[in-house]
C-alpha cells in the first residue's frame, strides 16, 4: 500500500499519488497516460495532472488497483 509520506514531490498536489516504492514497469502510465508521466531523471512515475471526472477517476483506480508494487494512492 502506498505511503503518504513517501509521496514524491514530482507529483501533483491532488487525490492520487505515486510513493518511492516504484519500479517504473509502465502499468500507470499504459492504463491511464493522461494522468502518470515517467520522470527520466528518478526512473518512475508521477502524477503530473489530476482526474476530474468520474470517467478519470476510474482510470487512476484501475492504475492503483493493478499497480504491482502498490505504489499508487489515493487521498
Amino acid at each position: 500500500m502506498a505511503n503518504i509520506l513517501d509521496r514524491l514531490p514530482q507529483n501533483l498536489p491532488g487525490r492520487f499519488y505515486v510513493d518511492s516504492t516504484c519500479i517504473d514497469c509502465d502499468l500507470c502510465r499504459s492504463h491511464a497516460p493522461t494522468f502518470f508521466r515517467r520522470d527520466d531523471d528518478i526512473g518512475q512515475s508521477y502524477v503530473f495532472r489530476q482526474p476530474e471526472t468520474e470517467e478519470e477517476i476510474a482510470l487512476c483506480r484501475e492504475a492503483l488497483a493493478d499497480c504491482p508494487t502498490e505504489s499508487i494512492g489515493e487521498e
